[in-house]
């Protein structure tokens, strides 16, 4: 568990030009896709950095596991993802979209929420925001008491 002061920077991230004013400069001067995780304190005060993944020029595979290892050991309250795209191209791509979604469900089962994910290209002027675009929802999710309804999708479960 951290219990330091913040290694990346004392200034609060509360919105996505927070976050990009952090990092946006040094993605958009990469010449490949690169993931970064910002865990935060519960006051948005960031606690640390990683760069999750490195990838190729228009792609980056990205595994939860890894992403979300920093934050249970950081103690994070909740994180921000940051991409970028070497082409300027700000428009999430299906596979943005997927991993989002997958990071929204399995931060919320973790209760280290997803608040945004963020795109950065070109010179770092412009962005995309999936909180913005109103895009990025943390339910509450609800969970089943009665063991008999519990329902699988695996294969078929032993009675």
């Amino acid at each position: 568990m951290i219990r330091d002061v913040p290694i990346l920077s004392e200034h609060k991230i509360q919105s996505p030009e927070d976050a990009v004013a952090v990092l946006g400069e040094i993605l958009c001067e990469v010449d490949r896709e690169v993931v970064c995780a910002i865990n935060l304190r519960a006051d948005g005060t960031p606690i640390n950095c990683n760069f999750v993944s490195i990838g190729a020029l228009n792609e980056c595979r990205l595994s939860p596991r890894e992403l979300f290892k920093t934050s249970i050991l950081s103690n994070a309250a909740s994180l921000i993802v940051l991409h970028n795209h070497p082409s300027g191209a700000l428009f999430p791509s299906r596979a943005d979209c997927i991993m989002t979604d997958k990071l929204i469900q399995l931060g919320n089962m973790m209760e280290i929420p997803l608040l945004d994910h963020v795109i950065v290209g070109g010179d770092n002027r412009e962005y995309f925001s999936f909180r913005e675009k109103g895009v990025l929802e943390n339910p509450h999710p609800s969970y089943c008491s009665d063991y008999r309804e519990l329902s699988f999708s695996a294969s078929k479960v032993a009675e």
